[in-house]
């Protein structure tokens, strides 16, 4: 490895560090996070081969261990393969609110480091650390920060790449995985960037890696080699402007801080295919019970409630409908939903898979509130808080309502989180 390129990892490293001038892009990513968060209740797992997912038939893998990741499971694959691919992995489901509460904890590190924090999902973020220099270092300094408090703070270790851009800090996080710090000098990228696969630059998917390959193009070096015209000819004018600009290490991207969330749904694919009605009302009453929560966590409200529906033979319908004003409780949430799956009219049609979102969000403080007639005025949004309270201390499923508690129908759902 360059002087232009040092990898770090916990220990004494060989050679000088790495330049980071000009480098003020860090990409942060937890290391298997579903997984590690798990293992923080149950260490005696560690060092085996850990999947997080749906265990039914139709299961799918939300992450797995390093250990697991040696046989070739990876995320999205079906649960079934990857029993077959490792049949001694332990098999956790998953738990959306522990992820959401350590996420929230670690990104409330990253602000106190940055205000300038653009979130990728619970466990990745660019930080823009240029204006952070004077209290906290320099960009591999401060880097070295984040790794230290997450571990000391929650028990969990994350990947973090240096850059001057954030496409390459992005895979210079990817490539010292796990648990390692990589900077890549400014003037570095390129040879950082030339060797690797065409597959490596955003905007190459199947389709696309197949058009390079038949052009003879297998690394980023020989794409970076050809003339724009012709990779423009050949992919068309946007993407191979785009791949020419990437294969030269040039993005021009700002980090961008949070921008609010346009909807928050749920969705739940059944272990079999289900056509009774009073079935699908449970469904829909425990994914409104998570998205009121998910709401009222982020301080949102929203006008328009969607179901999805998905029958046995794939094919999806989505019903909507707007409110008179906006909503965060599953109370509301839930009825509106239940009627337009009652109004779809397939109350005896085979679903597979069922969804229930809230979409046109805004601040839930500056939402107006007109009481109903006949509703007082403390009454289920004071319940739901109190649930909220409640799970958050002890846990989702600690409280829930009476319709979700385990019956004796067979139906085998009892209030747990199931795949999405």
């Amino acid at each position: 490895m360059s002087r232009k390129q040092q990898l770090h990892r916990p220990g004494p490293q060989p050679g000088p560090p790495a330049d980071d001038t000009g480098c003020h892009i860090l990409h942060v990513d937890m290391d298997a996070f579903f997984v590690s968060v798990e293992l923080l209740e149950r260490p005696e797992l560690r060092g085996r081969p850990v999947i997080v997912g749906g265990a039914g038939p139709r299961g799918v893998v939300s992450a797995a261990s390093y250990e697991a990741r040696g046989f070739g499971v990876h995320s999205a694959m079906p649960m079934s393969r990857a029993r077959r691919l490792c049949p001694r992995a332990v098999v956790l489901p998953v738990s959306p609110g522990k992820y959401s509460r350590v996420s929230a904890a670690v990104f409330e590190l990253f602000r106190s480091v940055t205000p300038l924090v653009e979130g990728l999902s619970l466990d990745e973020a660019f930080l823009d650390v240029a204006g952070a220099g004077r209290r906290l270092g320099r960009p591999a300094a401060i880097a070295r920060h984040i790794r230290e408090q997450v571990s000391a703070q929650q028990g969990i270790t994350c990947s973090v790449g240096v850059a001057s851009t954030k496409f390459v800090a992005k895979l210079a996080s990817t490539r010292c995985k796990p648990d390692g710090l990589l900077v890549v000098a400014a003037d570095g990228a390129v040879d950082f960037l030339h060797p690797l696969p065409v597959a490596s630059l955003w905007g190459v998917g199947e389709r696309t890696e197949q058009t390079l390959t038949r052009l003879g193009l297998r690394t980023v070096g020989q794409l970076a080699q050809v003339p724009l015209s012709t990779l423009q000819r050949e992919l068309g004018n946007a993407l191979g402007a785009h791949l020419h600009e990437l294969a030269w290490g040039r993005d021009p991207r700002e980090v961008v801080p949070h921008t609010p969330d346009k909807s928050i749904g749920a969705e739940e694919t059944f272990d079999t295919d289900v056509d009774d009605p009073e079935v699908i009302r449970r469904e829909l009453l425990r994914l409104a019970e998570r998205v009121g929560a998910r709401l009222r966590a982020s301080g949102n409200a929203g006008r328009t409630v969607t179901v999805k529906l998905r029958m046995a033979n794939f094919k999806t319908i989505t019903r909507s409908r707007t409110l008179t004003e906006p909503t965060d409780l599953a109370r509301v949430i839930y009825v509106t939903a239940r009627e337009l799956y009652e109004g779809a009219g397939l109350e005896r049609v085979r679903l597979r898979l069922v969804g229930v979102r809230v979409e046109n969000l805004g601040p839930a403080g500056a939402a107006p509130r007109q009481l109903a007639f006949d509703e007082p005025e403390r009454g289920w949004r004071e319940a739901e808080r109190a649930m909220d309270q409640v799970a958050h201390r002890f846990g989702r499923g600690a409280v829930r309502p009476a319709a979700l508690v385990r019956r004796a129908d067979g139906d085998g759902r009892d209030g747990r989180d199931g795949t999405q």
